[in-house]
Protein backbone atom coordinates (compact mmCIF):
# COMPACT_ATOMS: atom_id res chain seq x y z
CA UNK A 1 0.00 0.00 0.00
CA UNK A 2 1.35 3.14 -0.87
CA UNK A 3 1.04 6.23 1.99
CA UNK A 4 -0.45 9.62 1.15
CA UNK A 5 1.88 12.29 -0.79
CA UNK A 6 3.48 14.51 1.94
CA UNK A 7 3.68 18.10 0.95
CA UNK A 8 6.57 18.65 -0.86
CA UNK A 9 9.54 20.13 0.98
CA UNK A 10 10.76 23.40 1.02
CA UNK A 11 13.47 23.78 -2.25
CA UNK A 12 16.37 24.35 0.32
CA UNK A 13 15.29 21.02 1.72
CA UNK A 14 14.80 19.30 -1.05
CA UNK A 15 18.13 20.47 -2.57
CA UNK A 16 19.91 19.50 0.97
CA UNK A 17 18.53 15.71 0.54
CA UNK A 18 18.99 15.39 -2.63
CA UNK A 19 22.62 16.90 -2.77
CA UNK A 20 23.73 14.77 0.63
CA UNK A 21 21.85 11.15 -0.77
CA UNK A 22 24.05 11.89 -3.95
CA UNK A 23 27.46 12.31 -1.48
CA UNK A 24 26.87 9.28 1.19
CA UNK A 25 27.19 6.07 0.38
CA UNK A 26 25.70 4.90 3.71
CA UNK A 27 22.82 6.27 5.70
CA UNK A 28 21.04 4.85 8.98
CA UNK A 29 17.19 3.88 8.48
CA UNK A 30 14.95 2.86 11.30
CA UNK A 31 11.58 1.55 10.28
CA UNK A 32 8.84 1.85 12.98
CA UNK A 33 9.49 -0.27 15.74
CA UNK A 34 12.66 -1.06 14.54
CA UNK A 35 16.39 0.48 15.54
CA UNK A 36 18.65 2.36 12.94
CA UNK A 37 20.67 0.28 11.16
CA UNK A 38 23.29 1.53 7.97
CA UNK A 39 22.42 0.37 4.55
CA UNK A 40 24.29 1.58 1.62
CA UNK A 41 22.17 2.96 -0.88
CA UNK A 42 21.95 4.57 -4.42
CA UNK A 43 20.25 8.26 -5.47
CA UNK A 44 18.04 7.77 -8.68
CA UNK A 45 15.21 9.49 -10.03
CA UNK A 46 14.60 11.98 -7.15
CA UNK A 47 14.36 9.21 -4.03
CA UNK A 48 16.52 7.29 -2.28
CA UNK A 49 16.75 3.44 -3.46
CA UNK A 50 17.74 0.41 -0.83
CA UNK A 51 18.63 -2.91 -2.12
CA UNK A 52 17.27 -5.53 0.30
CA UNK A 53 17.07 -9.22 0.84
CA UNK A 54 14.13 -10.85 1.40
CA UNK A 55 15.81 -13.23 4.08
CA UNK A 56 17.69 -12.05 6.59
CA UNK A 57 20.87 -14.85 6.12
CA UNK A 58 21.25 -13.86 2.49
CA UNK A 59 23.93 -12.36 0.64
CA UNK A 60 22.83 -8.72 0.16
CA UNK A 61 21.87 -6.34 3.31
CA UNK A 62 18.38 -6.76 5.03
CA UNK A 63 16.63 -4.61 7.35
CA UNK A 64 14.02 -5.87 9.49
CA UNK A 65 10.56 -4.75 9.25
CA UNK A 66 11.80 -1.96 5.82
CA UNK A 67 9.71 -3.89 3.64
CA UNK A 68 6.51 -3.87 5.59
CA UNK A 69 6.80 -0.35 6.81
CA UNK A 70 5.10 2.78 5.64
CA UNK A 71 7.32 4.80 6.71
CA UNK A 72 10.67 5.12 8.51
CA UNK A 73 13.27 7.37 9.87
CA UNK A 74 16.90 8.05 7.38
CA UNK A 75 19.33 10.33 8.81
CA UNK A 76 22.51 10.94 6.36
CA UNK A 77 25.60 11.94 7.66
CA UNK A 78 28.06 14.52 6.21
CA UNK A 79 30.39 13.22 3.76
CA UNK A 80 33.35 15.21 4.91
CA UNK A 81 33.02 15.28 8.75
CA UNK A 82 30.85 11.65 9.08
CA UNK A 83 28.81 13.38 11.41
CA UNK A 84 24.51 13.70 11.17
CA UNK A 85 23.91 16.15 8.72
CA UNK A 86 19.99 15.71 7.73
CA UNK A 87 16.85 13.60 9.08
CA UNK A 88 13.88 13.34 7.44
CA UNK A 89 10.73 10.74 7.71
CA UNK A 90 10.28 9.16 4.47
CA UNK A 91 7.39 6.87 2.81
CA UNK A 92 8.81 3.29 2.19
CA UNK A 93 7.63 1.95 -1.28
CA UNK A 94 8.72 -1.93 -1.82
CA UNK A 95 9.44 -2.38 -5.96
CA UNK A 96 9.33 -5.90 -7.46
CA UNK A 97 10.81 -6.82 -10.65
CA UNK A 98 7.54 -7.15 -12.20
CA UNK A 99 6.69 -3.30 -11.77
CA UNK A 100 8.25 -0.81 -14.30
CA UNK A 101 10.70 1.60 -11.83
CA UNK A 102 12.52 -2.05 -10.99
CA UNK A 103 14.84 -1.86 -14.44
CA UNK A 104 16.25 1.48 -13.89
CA UNK A 105 16.40 1.40 -10.40
CA UNK A 106 18.27 -1.97 -10.77
CA UNK A 107 20.26 -0.71 -13.28
CA UNK A 108 21.50 2.83 -10.52
CA UNK A 109 22.02 0.53 -8.07
CA UNK A 110 24.45 -2.06 -10.15
CA UNK A 111 25.96 0.56 -11.03
CA UNK A 112 26.76 1.64 -7.26
CA UNK A 113 27.26 -1.60 -6.10
CA UNK A 114 31.12 -2.14 -5.27
CA UNK A 115 32.38 -6.10 -4.94
CA UNK A 116 29.59 -8.04 -6.19
CA UNK A 117 30.16 -11.48 -5.97
CA UNK A 118 28.50 -12.57 -9.48
CA UNK A 119 29.77 -9.55 -11.89
CA UNK A 120 26.76 -8.28 -14.18
CA UNK A 121 24.87 -11.48 -13.32
CA UNK A 122 23.69 -9.64 -9.83
CA UNK A 123 20.29 -7.97 -11.23
CA UNK A 124 18.93 -11.49 -12.40
CA UNK A 125 19.69 -12.47 -8.86
CA UNK A 126 18.60 -9.35 -7.41
CA UNK A 127 15.20 -10.26 -9.52
CA UNK A 128 15.26 -13.52 -7.83
CA UNK A 129 16.14 -12.58 -4.03
CA UNK A 130 15.74 -9.28 -3.25
CA UNK A 131 13.39 -5.87 -3.46
CA UNK A 132 14.34 -2.68 -4.13
CA UNK A 133 12.97 -0.13 -1.29
CA UNK A 134 12.37 3.40 -2.76
CA UNK A 135 12.58 6.19 0.57
CA UNK A 136 9.93 8.86 -1.33
CA UNK A 137 8.50 12.12 -0.03
CA UNK A 138 9.81 13.90 3.33
CA UNK A 139 7.15 14.00 5.34
CA UNK A 140 9.43 15.64 8.06
CA UNK A 141 12.94 16.87 7.49
CA UNK A 142 15.84 18.02 10.14
CA UNK A 143 18.84 19.36 9.71
CA UNK A 144 21.14 22.12 11.37
CA UNK A 145 20.32 23.17 15.06
CA UNK A 146 17.29 20.98 15.17
CA UNK A 147 18.45 17.53 15.03
CA UNK A 148 19.28 15.64 18.38
CA UNK A 149 22.35 16.91 20.28
CA UNK A 150 22.82 13.09 21.72
CA UNK A 151 25.10 11.03 20.10
CA UNK A 152 22.64 8.52 19.56
CA UNK A 153 25.59 5.75 19.24
CA UNK A 154 24.10 1.95 20.53
CA UNK A 155 25.74 -1.15 20.39
CA UNK A 156 26.60 -2.95 16.83
CA UNK A 157 23.60 -4.93 15.53
CA UNK A 158 24.50 -8.78 15.31
CA UNK A 159 25.94 -10.40 12.53
CA UNK A 160 27.66 -13.32 11.34
CA UNK A 161 30.41 -11.18 9.63
CA UNK A 162 33.38 -11.20 12.26
CA UNK A 163 37.21 -11.29 11.77
CA UNK A 164 38.59 -14.48 11.51
CA UNK A 165 41.28 -13.88 14.03
CA UNK A 166 44.00 -11.58 15.06
CA UNK A 167 45.89 -9.97 12.41
CA UNK A 168 49.35 -11.21 11.60
CA UNK A 169 51.75 -9.26 13.25
CA UNK A 170 54.11 -6.92 11.09
CA UNK A 171 57.25 -8.76 10.15
CA UNK A 172 59.11 -5.71 9.36
CA UNK A 173 59.08 -4.81 13.54
CA UNK A 174 62.08 -4.90 15.33
CA UNK A 175 64.45 -4.92 12.08
CA UNK A 176 66.87 -1.89 10.65
CA UNK A 177 66.44 -1.04 7.09
CA UNK A 178 68.72 -1.58 4.90
CA UNK A 179 70.86 1.50 3.86
CA UNK A 180 70.70 2.33 0.07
Amino acid sequence: MTPPTAPAAPPFDSALLEEAAKKSGLLWIAPAGHPARPVWHTWHDGAVHILQDRTADAVEQHVPGLAEAATAEVTLRSKDKGGRLITWTADVTVLTPDTEPWPPAAAALHADRLNAPDGEDQPSRWARDCVIVRLDTPRTLTHGPDLPQTSQSAPPAPTSATTRGPSPKNLSLGRKLRPR
